[in-house]
């Protein structure tokens, strides 16, 4: 049962804006410390809607106190307009778009940076680290999606579609014809197909966004790069060097990052920061307010600990 939450003031509200990012408009979610001792930066998982986070976002700033500014960067074209005119674009490019953000945004600034990446994101976290590796402080992964999971049946059928342009456009048409329904329709078929548990902000988001003809088509393009790209066993040796600086939360019962996974990084990487989630939250935790409150929880702490008390 999810506990009441009971706050005496109001609660900090996130931010949205777009803005430019290598000449790419971006959709963003933050809320800026007055005298923030350091950033936490979210890379969304796949699809990269910022707005599926925003209950995370607040909660998180919350939790750690207005001690740090947190921003949440969208991945190009996965957005409520079509801004890029069809364009597709795979997982490289949505990570040297991130890193041309952070060079845009903190290359003068003194401020830690803390990394935060879900699923995918987790994944283009490290990438990240490997490039800007004098800017980061610490770097969590979020229920990680770090190489493919070969007896996964879900994996299996969402690559197959990816990897055909054919399909790939008639799921995309499909979703695209519930989103061109009255709201109200689209809203209650949505919120069937996904459950009650999903909250009000996922539930907006899905249906302001991810049911775009652009948006979905991105996603599933994204999803065949990654799957060619994480087909590769992880960048093991530089894990292993920046142990101390990157933390990772499994769920029990995750086939994007099965608990075999953090065995191996238990492995390879022993001082790497572990952690399992056992509260009954999904892969998809940003789209419950439980899951959210829960995680935020978690980062907050670990933030605490590794970053904030030792600056």
């Amino acid at each position: 049962m999810e506990k009441a939450r009971l706050t005496p003031f109001a609660r900090e509200q996130a931010t949205a804006k777009i803005c430019m990012v290598s000449s790419f408009a971006t959709e963003f979610i933050e809320i800026r410390a007055k005298e923030p001792s350091l950033h936490v930066l979210l890379i969304p998982g796949n699809p990269g809607i910022v707005a599926f986070y925003k209950d995370f976002v607040e909660e998180l700033y919350e939790n750690l106190g207005g001690q740090a500014s947190i921003t949440a960067i969208g991945h190009i074209s996965h957005s409520q307009k079509d801004a890029e005119h069809g364009r597709l674009f795979s997982l490289h490019e949505q990570i040297d778009h991130k890193v041309d953000f952070i060079e845009q945004e903190f290359q003068h600034s003194e401020q830690s940076l803390v990394l935060v990446g879900h699923s995918i994101g987790a994944y283009i976290c490290l990438e990240i680290f490997k490039i800007l590796q004098k800017k980061v402080k610490l770097c969590v992964g979020l229920y990680p999606f770090l190489t493919l999971n070969k007896n996964s049946i879900k994996q299996s059928a969402i690559g197959y579609i990816a990897r055909s342009s054919l399909l790939s456009k008639g799921v995309s048409s499909f979703v695209s014809f519930i989103g061109l329904l009255q709201a109200s329709v689209t809203r209650s078929i949505v919120r069937r197909l996904l459950g009650p548990s999903w909250s009000v902000t996922a539930v907006e988001a899905t249906c302001s966004h991810l049911l775009r003809y652009h948006t979905m088509r991105n996603v599933l393009f994204m999803a065949m790069a990654e799957f060619m790209k994480l087909s590769e066993e992880p960048d093991w040796n530089f894990i292993s060097t920046k142990q101390d600086q990157i933390a990772f939360l499994f769920g029990v019962d995750d086939h994007w990052g099965p608990l075999a996974h953090l065995e191996k990084i238990s492995k390879r990487a022993p001082g790497v920061a572990l952690s399992v989630e056992t509260e009954g939250h999904t892969h998809g935790y940003c789209c419950t307010e439980a899951g959210s409150f829960w995680v935020a929880d978690y980062v907050a702490n670990l933030i605490k600990i590794q970053v904030l008390t030792r600056n």
